[in-house]
């Protein structure tokens, strides 16, 4: 199986595509409007925003999370949750073994949670 696509709630299309678009530094892939649909394209997945959708909490994968958070911070982005360890892999069940995941939580433009994760080998720079 393969996810093919997610969807997060998005009050204002053009807020949410100038959010993201910063956030995932690319251009959306599509947006239809009417009926409001507003995609990304996530390494193979697609990332919907929609006025009819749910909130949720989407998981993106950054270079370097204290980083990352730092410039979306001096952006204006509220961070929810500052950078911190989450987990080590010991093995590679669920991340690169012998690394730390990181994580760190901000409010997108239209009031969701969005996580971000690295993985850090043990105290060194990101894997």
């Amino acid at each position: 199986m393969k996810l093919v696509q997610i969807a997060q709630h998005a009050e204002n299309l053009d807020r949410a595509a100038e959010f993201y678009s910063a956030l995932l530094g690319s251009a959306p892939a599509a947006v239809f409007e009417p009926p409001g649909l507003l995609f990304f394209d996530l390494d193979g997945v697609r990332l919907l925003l929609e006025r009819g959708a749910p909130s949720s909490v989407v998981y993106i994968e950054v270079p370097d999370v204290r980083s990352r958070v730092a410039e979306l911070e001096a952006a204006g982005v509220e961070v929810v949750s500052a950078p911190h360890v989450i987990f080590h892999h010991d093995d590679a069940r669920l991340g690169p073994a012998g690394t730390d995941e990181w994580m760190a939580f901000i409010r997108d433009s239209e009031g969701n949670t969005v996580g971000l994760v690295s993985h850090e080998a043990d105290g060194g720079p990101p894997a």
